[in-house]
């Protein structure tokens, strides 16, 4: 199967929950100039919402996600700070 390697590294919205090793749920992730989905797959249950990095493609249409927590987030925005 074809890796669609365009969409690793990217973030992307959890649309319908993952269940973990249980099963998969679904992202929409902006990549190529849009936004598209793909049945995704975590290690751990994901909720609709959960904002995750693509970590690998599976091809056809399928990626291995992982929650993610911007690290610089923590900073706030630094421009309100001057």
């Amino acid at each position: 199967m074809p890796q669609d390697e365009a969409v690793i590294g990217c973030i992307g919205k959890v649309i319908i929950g993952t269940r973990g090793t249980a099963g998969p749920g679904e992202v929409l992730v902006p990549v190529r100039g849009g936004s598209e989905t793909f049945i995704a797959w975590s290690d751990d249950p994901l909720p609709t919402g959960a904002t995750v990095l693509v970590v690998e493609s599976r091809g056809c249409r399928e990626v291995g996600v992982m929650e993610w927590r911007d690290p610089l987030a923590a900073f706030g925005d630094r421009a309100d700070a001057d």
